[in-house]
């Protein structure tokens, strides 16, 4: 190496008892030595800063994943598009997002942080400029691709970048902490989104972005170090191709089922195409010597009941965001306005439960935080199954804040217990798999529930349009609870509350057997 970094120097006098660590200076892309496999007692302030910085990245990411609801009746009018063709300035986002998960772990492991984060900013900013001056409606989508695609990088590195600054019993607090403003992108998104829109239009939305990438690109330029080891892996390309084939064809038609049916050719063709590119890609992955995705991240048993967990939690939840907005609108009578105020509270609590919920897990463990709030997220889903034309907008109010309170409560220490149980050159694939599951299964659980509550709708009509979509959201949300208890009786099996050392003096985080990680003594 060339030289050190002003960062590495203040990790060296950090943690002087620990070695020596390995440095760059900031103008090349070799890495920063910040060796996260060694523990120390509390972080610095410059790695807090590096979170910090990666996390505003992020912010932005999550931001637009949800900026663009109110912007839909503008969009159709000023492109002359119908409403199926404008939600794809969404499901898009979030298609590209998918596609790109796989790819984010060979691409952590081979660019340095700072290269990484400075390119998918860039990608990002082209395309936030691109959506503001779009001419047609083609345009705007091929901006969107680009934003998404920037944002596929952006995601994992907040995932990752904690997990390499921060020692094993600090994780958690430090995921929380993230969590904060990771919970606020949602939750601003739709309400300054929507205040632009009204006063200016959907195109100043995309220019008031452009500041904000500005702010971060400089900041990070000043304050960004590169951060865990680069492998220099290589690309296989045919990996490339077969999960774009097979994450993108089944994202595709599981979003596409609710919409077209789920006999549509539309719909079954790209499903059957993706779960055999699938099959393809994983006995590929099983082969090759450096794959593109370690997909044996799941011979770890902690990681691998983790991250079913997660991805029973994320499915479960997806109900709130398809059903309750129908619920509200066409049984109880509220406008959209409203709608947007009475689920703010379910989207804002994360902003309160995250850090404490991060503490919890560093001082106790992941069992009964975990426990506690998959009960609390089961028991707000089985009581929404009970809704009707009746049921009080304030009694729905509080139990989706309640759900989401249980959400945030078990899925940060959930997924930080079974990153803590992969080494650190795993983390970057560990978080890589855990997504790609989420991805997949939110978009099969969100077509399971719209068939659901669509068929138990339609069965009902009798009874009228009001009570009759009730009693669809209603079964929906028992469906989720369903999918919810299965998680907690997981849970209560699996998961372990103390932490016990690993020979090597690392923290798996758990009591269960984690020998296809740690050495034997």
């Amino acid at each position: 190496m060339q030289g050190v970094s002003r960062g590495a120097r203040r990790l060296r006098t950090s943690r002087a008892s620990l070695g020596a660590l390995e440095g760059s200076t900031k103008g090349d892309d070799s890495i920063v030595g910040v060796n996260a496999q060694v523990s120390a007692s509390k972080a610095t302030r410059h790695e807090i800063i590096i979170v910090g910085v990666v996390v505003a990245g992020a912010f932005l990411a999550l931001l637009n994943q949800t900026v663009m609801s109110p912007a839909l009746p503008g969009l159709m009018q000023t492109f002359g598009v119908g409403a199926g063709d404008a939600q794809w300035v969404t499901s898009i986002y979030m298609l590209v997002n998918g596609i790109m998960v796989p790819i984010s772990g060979y691409l952590i492991d081979k660019f340095s942080t700072r290269r990484l984060f400075f390119a998918s900013l860039a990608v990002f900013a082209a395309g936030t400029v691109l959506c503001a001056v779009a001419p047609s409606f083609g345009v705007l989508l091929a901006g969107r691709v680009l934003q998404a695609a920037g944002a596929g990088v952006q995601l994992p590195l907040v995932a990752v970048v904690p997990m390499l600054v921060f020692p094993p019993e600090k994780r958690g607090t430090a995921m929380g902490m993230a969590g904060i403003v990771m919970s606020a992108g949602p939750a601003v998104g739709p309400v300054a989104g929507g205040a632009i829109i009204d006063a200016f239009g959907w195109r100043l939305m995309f220019w008031a972005i452009v500041p904000l990438v500005l702010i971060i690109a400089v900041a990070s330029w000043f304050l960004l170090d590169n951060v865990g080891e680069l492998k220099d892996p290589r690309l296989d390309l045919p990996s490339v191709l077969l999960s774009t084939v097979a994450f993108g064809g089944m994202l595709y038609g599981f979003s596409s089922a609710s919409s077209l049916g789920w006999g549509s050719p539309l719909v079954v063709a790209p499903i059957a195409v993706g779960v055999v590119a699938l099959v393809a890609f994983v006995r590929r992955q099983r082969r090759l010597s450096e794959p593109l995705l370690r997909i044996d991240t799941l011979k770890t048993p902690v990681f691998r009941s983790a991250a079913i967990l997660v991805t029973l939690i994320n499915a479960a939840a997806a109900v709130t965001n398809v059903t309750l907005p129908i619920y509200l609108q066409t049984s109880l009578g509220v406008s959209a306005f409203e709608t947007g105020m009475i689920m703010l509270p379910a989207a804002a609590v994360g902003i309160f439960i995250s850090p404490v919920s991060g503490i919890v897990f560093d001082r106790f463990g992941p069992r009964g935080i975990g426990i506690a709030g998959l009960a609390l997220f089961t028991g707000a889903l089985a009581a929404l199954s009970q809704v009707n034309v009746g049921t009080s907008v304030l009694v729905v109010t509080v139990l989706c804040a309640l759900q989401a309170s249980g959400q945030a409560l078990a899925n940060m220490p959930l997924n930080t217990w079974g990153v803590n149980a992969l080494p650190n050159d795993m983390i970057a694939h560990g978080n890589a798999v855990a997504n790609t599951g989420r991805q997949v299964a939110g978009a099969i659980s969100t077509a399971l529930i719209v068939t659901v509550m669509t068929g138990v709708t339609a069965s009902n009509a009798a009874a009228g349009v009001q009570a009759s979509t009730a009693q669809g959201v209603g079964v929906a949300y028992g469906v989720c609870a369903a999918i919810s208890a299965v998680a907690l009786a997981l849970c209560v099996a699996k998961v372990r509350a103390a932490k016990r050392r690993a020979p090597e003096g690392r923290p798996c985080g758990c009591e269960m057997e984690c020998g296809t990680i740690e050495k034997e003594a």
